[in-house]
């Protein structure tokens, strides 16, 4: 399980594992409850590098980044 501590974003620190390339058990430590489980669903299996090129840039509100583009520089930087 890799761990890493957010920036700029409501949500603390991400888990996650990666396996053969693939991403799983997402989980989020604070933010929007519903919807970061809800990503986490929707990316679990998912190509681990796909989900860098997804999400990374993506904003939230006037924010510079969001949980989701948090979650793939993390991505990102484990790989």
């Amino acid at each position: 399980m890799y761990e890493y501590k957010t920036s700029g974003t409501c949500s603390k620190k991400i888990r996650f594992s990666i396996e053969n390339g693939k991403i799983y058990s997402v989980k989020f430590e604070g933010g929007c409850d519903g919807n970061l489980k809800a990503l986490g669903t929707l990316l679990e299996g998912m190509d681990a590098s796909m989900v860098v090129e997804k999400l990374k840039g993506n904003r939230c509100g006037n924010k510079n980044t969001s949980c989701a583009d948090q979650l793939a520089k993390a991505v990102e930087q484990r790989l």
